[in-house]
């Protein structure tokens, strides 16, 4: 009960910080803007409970107790990225951008399964355990803060369609909403992306060696399991996009922009979408919650 109030508190903490932005930009208020910053803080830390207080339950960090902690993690980071950049310059509306798709982000966590995975489960001594469990750290931290870097590139990249759209009709009157100029945004984005795809690899390698290390995976572990599949399809979607960015660094802000905004559209289409189906059982996969193999084990001392 006192976890549903909490998220139910974050939530709208989170929604009442975009009503206010949008406020501020529609009247120019300060006093919004500030209140609208207020609010964010006050979710975060309402959030921040939330996931300590579902880790002691579980016993398990937030980032491996669950699909659904996972993807709260991961809309609890664009918070903080969010708070971190507004600390730095307060007339960036980034929360007009960003925080509808932390918004996204709780709704999809609220439909995901909340069961710790299976990974963690039947633990096979200390040694083995703790290998493990770093393991998954690994995999679950790198794809997170690779995944958040999609995310700001997606942001920066619809920042930048629109700055660029005003540019081309030579509005003269002051826009509503100061973005900054296009070789800035075309910059971040660059560098959101480039530093993303490394930890996305490092994240897909980690959970290939992981499945291997656990011992009751082993059995079901596959290159062709639908987590690994999709995984690897996002990461080449990815690799690609990283490869262009390196090799045409004069290619045109507009174009990136659009493969930013496709790509991550991608990945949260494939891997938030199939960890909603795998996490309860509904695909079967070594990354289930509640894989069938474990349900179909035979009881000892029948």
């Amino acid at each position: 009960m006192l976890n549903n109030v909490q998220l139910s508190c974050f939530l709208l903490s989170y929604l009442t910080a975009f009503g206010l932005e949008v406020v501020s930009i529609m009247r120019a208020s300060r006093v919004a803007r500030l209140t609208a910053i207020g609010f964010g803080i006050a979710g975060l830390v309402a959030h921040t409970a939330y996931l300590l207080i579902r880790s002691r339950e579980v016993d398990l960090p937030p980032l491996l107790s669950s699909t659904q902690d996972w993807v709260l993690v991961l809309a609890w980071l664009a918070v903080l990225l969010y708070l971190a950049i507004i600390a730095l310059d307060r007339t960036l509306p980034l929360g007009l951008f960003l925080l509808p798709v932390v918004l996204t982000l709780i709704g999809i966590a609220l439909f995901a399964s909340d069961d710790p995975h299976s990974l963690l489960a039947n633990q096979d001594g200390p040694i083995a355990e703790l290998a493990k469990r770093r393991w998954t750290m690994l995999h679950a931290a790198s794809l997170l803060v690779g995944t958040c870097g999609v995310l700001l590139g997606f942001v920066l990249s619809i920042m930048y369609l629109i700055q660029h759209r005003r540019l081309r009709q030579k509005v003269n009157k002051a826009p509503s909403v100061a973005l900054p100029n296009l070789e800035k945004l075309a910059t971040l984005n660059w560098w959101s992306v480039v530093v993303a795809v490394p930890l996305l690899t490092i994240g897909l390698v980690a959970g290939i060696i992981l499945g291997q290390l656990s011992p009751e995976t082993t059995a079901v572990f596959s290159f062709t399991d639908p987590t690994v599949l999709a995984h690897a399809v996002v990461w080449i979607a990815m690799a690609a996009l990283f490869y262009r960015l390196l090799r045409q660094r004069g290619a045109s802000g507009k174009t990136v922009a659009w493969q930013t905004v496709w790509a991550f559209g991608f990945l949260i289409a494939t891997i938030v979408g199939l960890e909603l189906l795998t996490g309860d059982g509904r695909i079967d996969s070594f990354h289930s919650s509640t894989p069938q193999h474990q349900s179909e084990a035979p009881e000892v001392g029948a």
